[in-house]
């Protein structure tokens, strides 16, 4: 299960939107435990793809190794990756199964349409190596703090 604030989850979506026709991309700092990735902050990565933005993503190494000193400066660690899909469901495609490396991390996909974000979904990368690995569907729990009902 993948566990995130409603106004990380907007955030996520709003992003989406932001970069319509183009695909976003993120990384989701958090912590795992007892099959729950919980989601404590959501950082945008720049698309570096410029050949075909509008259906494929890349994060930079560079921008990936500063996230991943960022989380592990706060005690948090890399528990997935987010995007959009412009004009497209939002299910894995064969190419988003064949760039997933990191085992045991949600990858979100919010469909974009026409500019409006629509579904969210989630899909945990599980197995042990490149060989077995598999997207499973990953139920979303998006909590509404106190703070955020005022």
């Amino acid at each position: 299960m993948l566990k995130l604030t409603e106004q990380i989850y907007n955030a996520i979506r709003r992003h989406g939107e932001e970069t319509y026709p183009h695909e976003c991309c993120g990384v989701l700092l958090g912590r795992s435990a007892q099959d729950v990735n919980e989601v404590e902050d959501a950082v945008r990565a720049g698309n570096t793809r410029t050949d075909a933005a509008h259906n494929r993503y890349n994060i930079a190494p560079q921008e990936l190794i500063g996230i991943q000193r960022q989380a592990r400066e706060r005690g948090l660690d890399i528990i997935g990756f987010y995007h959009s899909h412009p004009d497209h469901p939002a299910q894995w495609s064969e190419t988003d199964f064949a760039e997933a490396h990191w085992l045991g991390c949600s990858y979100v996909i919010t469909s974009v349409q026409n500019g409006v974000a629509q579904d969210t979904n989630s899909f945990l990368l599980a197995g042990t190596s490149e060989e077995n690995k598999a997207f499973e569907n990953e139920p979303i729990e998006i909590a509404v703090l106190e703070a955020e009902r005022c």
